[in-house]
């Protein structure tokens, strides 16, 4: 699959408020590197209320590191997603301890 690397810091608006990717994790497991996003989401413009709140996304295992561009040019990864179930539990668990993000997502 690809990753079209986003731009960190920038404000995305959505329909319900903003996020933005933060952060680039690279984690080490199992002899290779899984592509760990951190980011941040406001919730400001929905009906039901407001807040905010830390995610992570976690596309998969790099394969290819940033090797194209995308027709924005934004760089592009290719990634294989996580499918292991422990393997989905011990990146978890290390983004948790490692950066207190308990609203993980893979793909």
């Amino acid at each position: 699959m690809k990753y079209v690397h986003q731009e960190l810091e920038k404000d995305v608006q959505s329909i319900s408020g903003t996020y933005a990717p933060t952060k680039e994790l690279r984690l080490k497991h199992d002899g290779g590197e899984v592509l760990c996003i951190i980011g941040r989401a406001v919730v400001d413009t929905a009906c039901c209320g407001s807040g905010s709140f830390m995610y992570a996304t976690v596309p998969g295992y790099i394969v290819s590191w940033k090797r194209g561009t995308s027709d924005s040019g934004l760089p592009v990864s290719e990634v294989e997603p996580v499918r292991d179930d422990e393997t989905r539990r011990a990146v978890a668990r290390e983004l948790r301890e490692r950066e207190y993000i308990y609203n993980i997502d893979f793909w």
